[in-house]
């Protein structure tokens, strides 16, 4: 632009801090198609503001696809001046799938590693998380992956009247707060082991989320419907009376 304009670099500096502008940023952005997005959206954050009286509110999702990584050298930890390394290099020991609940007004999580992500897996966790609250109404905030809908999970969802799904729109994974938990594991967990077997990883995320569930604390959740519907549903730029 200091170029084509013959202004100084510095001068066109000032300019986009004048302005605000921060042309080496970009984000992406995705509007959602959802046919019932408004629904789903005023659906989930009501759950999240204000709960149905005596009612029980999960954030339910699976992390799958997990690696069980062991790096070709011990991690060097952090010292004054020097922040941790690891090797670059691993080797690959195998994979582990992640059912996780949240319960949203505490942000103590319900967890299961399976070796798969089925209908079948999923439903196996849906009935340990139904034996860990026995009472009361069970709102499953979920996003809507095939493994939800299978025809077994709708049976045993017809036997069990008091837990309800309830759908986040697509693609709009980021209104399910497990995500957020998810994020927390990867960070300082995961992504900071070393693990000789499946075995391993799934014995560091058990002891993670013991850890986790000793001191919880709910995520404040602050957007209204309202507030995200402004950014969710497209809105057609106006057309001048030009044409342009």
């Amino acid at each position: 632009m200091a170029a084509r304009t013959g202004m100084g670099v510095t001068t066109i500096g000032r300019i986009w801090a004048e302005a605000k502008l921060k042309p080496h940023r970009i984000e992406t952005f995705k509007f959602s198609t959802d046919p019932d997005l408004e629904a789903k959206i005023r659906d989930v954050v009501g759950l999240y503001l204000a709960p149905p009286e005596r009612a029980i509110v999960l954030s339910v999702d699976e992390k799958t696809q997990i690696q069980a990584l062991d790096r070709t050298a011990p991690m060097l930890p952090l010292r004054p001046g020097q922040v941790e390394r690891h090797t670059h290099d691993y080797k690959r020991n195998g994979t582990t799938s992640l059912f996780t609940a949240l319960e949203v007004a505490t942000g103590k999580v319900t967890a299961q590693a399976r070796a798969r992500h089925t209908g079948d897996d999923f439903l196996a966790f849906l009935a340990q998380v139904e034996r860990a609250y026995p009472d009361g109404d069970l709102a499953v905030v979920l996003d809507n992956v095939s493994s939800h809908k299978t025809p077994a999970v709708r049976e045993w969802l017809d036997a069990h009247p008091r837990v309800s799904f309830h759908c986040t729109p697509t693609p709009a994974s980021w209104m399910n707060q497990i995500e957020t938990w998810f994020g927390i594991l990867s960070h300082q967990a995961i992504r900071r082991g070393s693990f000789r077997s499946v075995k391993e990883l799934i014995a560091m995320i058990a002891a993670f989320t013991a850890q986790w569930n000793e001191g919880s604390t709910p995520f404040n959740w602050v957007k209204t419907a309202d507030q995200i519907l402004a950014k969710a549903v497209h809105k057609p730029r106006a057309i001048s009376e030009s044409g342009h």
